[in-house]
């Protein structure tokens, strides 16, 4: 196994006062351009010649030690409630993206020296597990904000994670314990960081919201002990992987062929323990502390994230709820509050060159939903949750509907997965009650099957101690309000009682 290429260095952090000094200037008060400054280095000290293995390794560990709280404070910055503009947004991601994925690969040029048998390598084995563990956490890390955007997954990042937990159990290490960075009570094994890594990609995180997907990335954290791994099928082997392919994780639906590289592993005894969470949190309605997830986290996103873990991890696949039947037609898109607004008060038909309109190409389509291709993404909108309004080809109505799984095969394309809201939603004014002269434009949403309407509305006009009226010919129609079914980054869908009066 290679995994890259190999001297006195002149170098200016060989010097430990200059060292010193350059490192004292990173900037205090933008922790951008100081994690900006700090990959330059990494890359630098990972590929300069003469630096001795230990010394090369001590020197990149340092590195990676002064980045942790300006990671840290962008990662806090990009999941904080008030979300960032777009632009501050794609600023934090791409540090934070190619922060993990600097680190990860200067990690992973000194475990080559280890596996080429560098001369001097030798001398540093002693910190060879906690190099183990730091590369396999920073291709997770990596991986995790890839998967931020749904992809595209670099699988060039998947061959390393895997080849450096191989080198790893090769070397009888992969259950050496090691305090990660100093200062902390954060153990961990290189077994454990490629369980938490393989998990998360295993768990449906294209269905999951970014902050979903951090609370996720926790729990897997929290429960990671009791995952199982092995290098053969058993019943609670739901996954496996091939560590000599450059692969992410897939669900053995059928027992895989028995190589060399095969591991098969599961979430054990946290399969049970996610659900008896889930159950605490939904009765307490509080996170319990040993999940680590913050006084900040809400309880009800903490209890959908651990759901869906548990659908993900159990033995049997999660079934759709009808039956997709393949089709291949013609979609007109168009997305977000203001997007649907416009689609259902204009009536006709988008022209697919409206810059507000794409055209999908339907893939599949069941009594819930569709499955779609996006041949040519436009923007950065499209995410779990993106409300939409859709038109199959030749038809004239439109038909609400909203994002629920993302994954870009490539820089440009993606498959997305839709759920059907309502086929008959209707463009509402609705007056306010005892307010006079206050209305507000919302959806109205009637299915057959729903015991209550629904009302999609901008974010801040339901309240709960107020009535929505509207008059329909001779029928006075009262909305009483009941709760926030679902919010997005621009809508929220409400239900309500309705009561019907004759005028």
């Amino acid at each position: 196994m290679k995994l890259f290429g190999g001297g006195k260095p002149e170098h200016p952090l060989a010097d430990p006062k200059e060292a010193k000094r350059l490192l004292d200037a990173l900037p205090a008060n933008d922790p951008v351009k100081a994690l900006d400054e700090l990959m330059h280095w990494m890359e630098s000290v990972a590929a300069a010649e003469g630096f001795k293995p230990e010394a090369r390794i001590q020197l990149l560990m340092m590195l990676d030690e002064r980045g942790r709280p300006q990671l840290r404070k962008l990662a806090k910055d990009y999941f904080a409630a008030a979300r960032p503009s777009r632009f501050q947004e794609n600023r934090l991601w791409t540090a934070l993206h190619g922060y993990c994925k600097q680190v990860g690969y200067a990690y992973a040029r000194s475990v080559d020296q280890f596996v080429q048998g560098h001369r001097g390598a030798d001398a540093a084995k002693a910190l060879l597990p906690l190099l183990l563990v730091r590369t396999l956490r920073s291709f997770a890390q990596q991986i995790k904000w890839m998967q931020m955007r749904y992809g595209p997954i670099d699988l060039a990042s998947w061959g390393v994670f895997n080849s450096v937990y191989a080198f790893a159990e090769a070397r009888q290490l992969a259950r050496a314990k090691v305090t990660v960075y100093p200062g902390g009570a954060d153990e961990a094994t290189p077994q454990l960081e490629f369980l938490k890594g393989a998990m998360f990609s295993a768990s449906g995180p294209d269905g999951l919201l970014p902050l979903e997907l951090e609370v996720a990335e926790r729990v897997i954290g929290a429960l990671a002990p009791r995952f199982v791994i092995g290098g053969a099928p058993a019943p609670a082997h739901v996954f496996w992987t091939d560590l000599a392919q450059a692969m992410t994780p897939a669900r053995a639906s059928r027992a895989p062929q028995p190589v060399p590289g095969l591991r098969c592993f599961g979430a054990g005894a946290a399969l049970s323990e996610v659900h008896e969470l889930a159950e605490r949190v939904m009765v307490g309605g509080k996170v319990p502390p040993e999940l680590k997830l913050g006084d900040g986290c809400d309880p009800h996103l903490a209890h959908e994230v651990m759901r869906h873990l548990h659908l993900y991890w159990s033995p049997q696949a999660p079934e759709r709820k009808t039956q997709r039947h393949p089709v291949k037609s013609r979609l007109s898109v168009t997305y977000g509050y203001a997007g649907v607004v416009g689609a259902l008060g204009g009536g006709a038909s988008l022209d697919f060159d409206n810059r507000q309109a794409e055209s999908w190409i339907v893939e599949n389509v069941s009594a819930g939903g569709f499955g779609a291709v996006v041949p040519q993404l436009k923007g950065d909108w499209l995410r779990v949750g993106a409300l939409l309004a859709l038109q199959p080809e030749g038809g004239s109505n439109w038909v609400l509907g909203v994002v629920r799984r993302v994954n870009k095969s490539a820089s440009q394309q993606a498959r997305v997965g839709i759920e059907t809201l309502c086929k008959t939603p209707e463009l509402s004014r609705f007056a306010v009650a005892g307010v006079k002269s206050v209305t507000e434009q919302g959806v109205l949403m009637k299915n057959g099957e729903a015991a209550e309407p629904r009302i999609v509305l901008k974010p801040g006009v339901f309240a709960p101690a107020q009535n929505l009226e509207l008059m329909r010919g001779e029928r006075h129609h009262v909305f009483i309000p009941q709760a926030v079914a679902e919010r997005g980054e621009d809508y929220e869908i409400a239900r309500f009682r309705e009561l019907v009066r004759e005028t």
